[in-house]
């Protein structure tokens, strides 16, 4: 008999009503803001500073991925499975999905196998309308640019070929990344140059995602930089009186979503940024949720460990006031034997010699952790494909670096094969000898705080500045940004810049392209390559997968 699909075990699952998982976080069932039964929003009453402090935060990372990933969103869901199973009171707080993804390549983000959150279907489509509330925000302020464009007063003398925000669309539609707007005369708008992102990548998404309350919401929003004016002087938000507007629609998208995991325990689930271009984590304020409602909270960061733990560590916890007590770093067997030289379709098979030489990247990984003052856990999402021969010798591997590494079988066995993982992320809290601290101080020079992420983090030789990197910098300065952290926008396939460099690379520089500026999020992005902030469709979309009967029934999801 096959494994069943995701949404075979989903829709299989025993699902009680959201009231039920309120009481086990002690929370009365009038505080609840309901969506059907199974869904609902959190008041930000409910946020206790002094709770957070007694609570212990788990932070959940990946060595450098395949292209399919690594599992941490099913690590991440497994192991609230195994905590509640050996007796810890465990809230697990995530992202929420893009539509683009799920019916692109990629697929959900609800977990996978008997590690998953439900209603699956509910979570990765509209959800409770949160990524609908960004996008409307974030083209209700591409709407008042254009209009005062053609203010008859001229308006705040804006600059049609120095407009740089864009309108957004949770959807992958490669057609819109660059259009024209305003064609058809003059009652239709000002001609220029335009174009849609895909809604994670709007800065709207990465402000609701730093932002403490409703107050700090509106002040990024209104600090959000439009364009520029003929003049080459800033222009920001505030100055359209857009943020009142925009907070409007971003009233209940504020406010985390709590939903369940396939055994019952309490999920709390809000926001999505991209995670290779934004700072890529759920909510400050999700995380902060979940801190005053359990006493171990597990959360991820996107993409590998010196991507979205980097920022993570040096741009949401410093900002938030955050200290993760334990790290737990993911690896496959097959992402080892990706960085050792197989090939995709020898990802599943044995070979102890790639395993070897693919173990130098997460080696890396490792070390990096250390560096933030957290001694990692690796946690061995286990496949069928795996050998015991490997699996010991990766254990040996990193025990030798003074690491456990334990087998998670969170996919196949839910919370019973996650206790082992459990217990050692408890033990390695009790010991009390992790000590976050981030990498930089936000207030050294920009130049400064990328050369360290590059070559600490990367293990980069140096870092090469084009001449519009440069100019971006002088810009900087004169707009007052220096003391802003960097989010830094590169591969996610590799260390370096370069996706064709796997393993641990060494003898590399990193080129610095330009920048972008998140004055409303509150860091600045160096780009290293080119970043798609508008994915394509795959030549066969998983849409077309998908079918729905008539009675609602969906299959194909995952």
């Amino acid at each position: 008999m096959s494994f069943p699909t995701d949404i075979e075990i989903a829709q299989g699952a025993e699902i009680r009503h959201i009231s039920t998982i309120a009481e086990k976080l002690n929370i009365d069932q009038n505080q609840l803001e309901l969506y059907g039964k199974h869904k609902a929003k959190l008041p930000l009453s409910l946020l206790n500073p002094e709770r957070m402090q007694a609570s212990n935060l788990i932070l959940v990372t990946a060595m450098t991925p395949t292209p399919a990933g690594e599992g941490k969103t099913t690590t991440s869901i497994g192991l609230t499975e195994g905590m509640n199973k050996i007796g810890k009171k465990t809230v697990v707080v995530l992202r929420e999905p893009s539509l683009g993804p799920v019916f692109g390549i990629k697929g959900g983000a609800a977990g996978g196998g008997y590690a998953q959150v439900i209603p699956m279907e509910d979570i990765n489509l509209h959800f409770t309308g949160d990524f609908s509330a960004v996008e409307k925000a974030n083209n209700l302020l591409s709407a008042l640019i254009d209009n005062n464009l053609q203010a008859k007063d001229g308006g705040l003398n804006l600059d049609p070929r120095r407009i740089v925000w864009k309108r957004v669309m949770d959807m992958n539609d490669r057609a819109l990344r660059d259009i024209t707007i305003g064609l058809g005369g003059p009652g239709n708008g000002i001609p220029r140059q335009d174009g849609f992102n895909i809604t994670p990548a709007s800065e709207v998404m990465a402000i609701l995602c730093m932002v403490e309350n409703f107050a700090d919401l509106k002040k990024r929003l209104g600090n959000i930089l439009i364009g520029f004016t003929r003049d080459r002087n800033p222009v920001y938000a505030r100055e359209l009186n857009a943020e009142n507007a925009m907070a409007i629609l971003l009233k209940d998208a504020i406010k985390p979503n709590l939903v369940q995991t396939l055994e019952g325990n309490p999920a709390v689930i809000h926001g999505g940024p991209f995670a290779n271009i934004a700072q890529g984590p759920n909510t400050i304020i999700a995380t902060k949720m979940g801190l005053s409602l359990g006493d171990y909270v597990i959360t991820e960061a996107g993409f590998g460990a010196d991507l979205g733990a980097e920022k993570f560590l040096d741009i949401k916890c410093v900002s938030g006031g955050l200290k993760p007590k334990a790290l737990v770093l993911v690896a496959t067997i097959r992402a080892l034997r990706h960085h050792g030289g197989a090939k995709r379709e020898e990802y599943n098979h044995a070979s102890v010699e790639r395993v070897k030489t693919g173990f130098a990247n997460l080696e890396k990984h490792i070390e990096n952790c250390k560096k933030f003052g957290l001694n990692p856990v690796v946690a061995i999402n286990a496949f069928p494909s795996d050998s015991e021969e490997e699996t010991k010798w990766i254990q040996s591997a990193c025990a030798d670096l003074g690491v456990q590494a334990i087998v998670a079988k969170g996919f196949a066995d839910g919370g019973a094969g996650m206790t082992d993982l459990a217990e050692a992320v408890v033990a390695e809290i009790d010991k009390g000898e992790n000590d976050f601290k981030p990498l930089y101080d936000w207030k050294i020079s920009v130049k400064k705080k990328i050369e360290t992420v590059a070559k600490e983090i990367y293990g980069a030789d140096g870092v090469v500045f084009t001449k519009q990197a440069l100019t971006d910098l002088r810009k900087i300065d004169r707009l007052g940004l220096n003391e802003l952290p960097i989010c830094m926008a590169k591969t996610q396939k590799s260390f370096s810049d370069d996706d064709k460099l796997l393993g641990r690379p060494e003898g590399f520089e990193v080129t610095v392209r330009e920048f972008e500026f998140a004055t409303g999020a509150g860091f600045l992005i160096p780009i290293l390559g080119k970043m798609m902030r508008m994915p394509g469709l795959p030549a066969k979309p998983a849409s077309e997968g998908m079918h729905i009967d008539d009675e609602g029934r969906i299959s194909g999801l995952s």
